[in-house]
């Protein structure tokens, strides 16, 4: 247990520049807090105390304002960056090194029983507002823009933007180092300035044949 909260501690002092000391982290880091308590919250949701797992995972959401059902599957070093309103479902699944900004949610669609929220894979990064839905995988090395909507698989190594999310690079590096969520590309306005120029294209091409037909007559 206390290798494990050194390893969370040590995700943070990583990533956060803030981040001064790991007293700091421990007493006032809310994100570090919400992974503690769901810790304790899966080990009872493992031996079906689930009643008592609910309570303390309701407890932790009362003071962190983050949500991680018990039944969730976190590996170790997970960030979560400021995190008021991340919401993490019964059935995700998160893997090592990865970071979540505020106003995440990890959801299902459906009322269906069974695996109905995504999966993670190693070092994925996702920004603040996105919405992940549905029981698809989330490939390691992924970067999710903030308020992006995801709705299908990501590949590995991929960037992700947009409602609904498209996939607008490939061969990322590890997102959870480079954590710029600004200089991103757009998919819209790259697909205006292609429809802009393909448009100016055939003005030139009619003003062609219009002084071609002009001369001719």
């Amino acid at each position: 247990m206390f290798r494990q909260l050194k390893e969370d501690i040590a995700s943070v002092k990583e990533r956060d520049p803030a981040a001064r000391s790991s007293f700091e982290i421990w007493l006032t880091y809310s994100g570090l807090h919400a992974v503690r308590s769901y810790r304790v919250a899966h080990w009872c949701y493992k031996r079906k105390l689930f009643t008592l797992a609910r309570i303390i995972s309701q407890a932790s959401r009362f003071f962190t304002g983050i949500e991680i059902h018990p039944g969730a599957t976190i590996g170790k070093g997970l960030f979560i960056d400021h995190g008021m309103g991340v919401v993490i479902g019964e059935t995700a699944e998160i893997g090592d090194n990865c970071l979540i900004y505020q106003g995440v949610t990890l959801g299902g669609t459906g009322k269906d029983k069974g695996k109905r929220h995504p999966t993670l894979g190693n070092n994925v990064m996702v920004g603040a507002g996105a919405k992940v839905l549905g029981p698809f995988k989330v490939g390691d090395n992924v970067k999710i823009a903030a308020n992006a909507v995801v709705l299908e698989e990501i590949p590995p190594n991929c960037t992700a933007v947009g409602v609904p999310a498209r996939i607008i690079q490939r061969g990322a590096v590890k997102p959870t180092q480079d954590l710029d969520q600004i200089h991103i590309p757009d998919p819209v306005a790259q697909e205006m300035n292609r429809l802009r120029e393909k448009i100016d294209s055939l003005q030139c091409e009619l003003c062609e044949c219009e002084k071609r037909n002009a001369n001719n007559k």
